[in-house]
């Protein structure tokens, strides 16, 4: 009787070792099922994600194409119009000739560079058989190296200060020259003293120059 209850035991004890395993079998598939699933679906959303992403860089990406051949095409045209944005011939060097591309940086520089600025203010008044007195201002070359890209650029203000001795015929001549340079001037106080035959010129005068343009290029991660 001990003996077949000792066997009884065994297989009892066989048996709820083999419901406990499959048990832990079972719900050990189930989480790694639901594990490997939320996965998964992490996974599947992700990839929707870079996918709708690429395909926005990609449409991006045709409207640049686009947009640069159509940029090349204009300058291309600007650049070989037949007489320059100042009724000048591109391929001359008189004071209105030049190509636009040119005319438009000389007319606004990106850099801040104010020795150029009295030579070519000089340059301008010479051409013109006018003698520069004095030209003067603050080289603001230290503060104005600071001054980085921006994705707006916007016209920064060089003042100087211009003094001419000429003859009293050449006074409307020589305010005239400011009028017709291709670079913007704003003329913030003028003095005129002198007599019929000769007179000062005194001007306080504003040009200004503008800092490139920042493409601003950028990278994205996906998350």
């Amino acid at each position: 009787m001990a003996k077949e209850f000792s066997t009884r035991r065994i297989a009892i004890d066989k048996a709820y070792a083999t419901v406990v395993t499959a048990v832990a079998v079972a719900a050990f598939l189930v989480v790694f099922s639901l594990v490997a699933s939320k996965a998964l679906l992490d996974q599947r959303a992700y990839q929707s994600k870079v996918i709708s992403k690429k395909e926005i860089a990609l449409q991006t990406l045709k409207n640049n194409i686009g947009a640069a051949d159509q940029l090349i095409s204009s300058y291309t045209e600007f650049v070989g119009a037949p007489t320059n944005v100042l009724n000048g011939n591109p391929n001359g060097d008189g004071d209105r000739d030049g190509d636009n591309a040119r005319i438009v940086l000389d007319a606004l520089p990106s850099k801040y560079d104010f020795p150029a600025l009295t030579s070519s203010v000089d340059k301008l008044f010479r051409e013109n058989n006018i003698v520069v007195g004095s030209i003067t201002g603050d080289d603001q070359e230290i503060e104005q190296s600071a001054v980085v890209a921006a994705q707006v650029p916007q016209p920064i203000e060089m003042p100087f200060t211009v003094e001419i001795d000429t003859a009293a015929k050449d006074g409307k001549k020589l305010l005239g020259l400011f009028e017709r340079s291709i670079r913007p001037f704003q003329i913030r106080k003028l003095s005129i003293t002198g007599d019929e035959s000769s007179i000062t010129v005194g001007a306080d005068v504003v040009t200004f120059f503008q800092p490139e343009k920042n493409l601003d290029l950028k990278t994205e991660v996906v998350k």
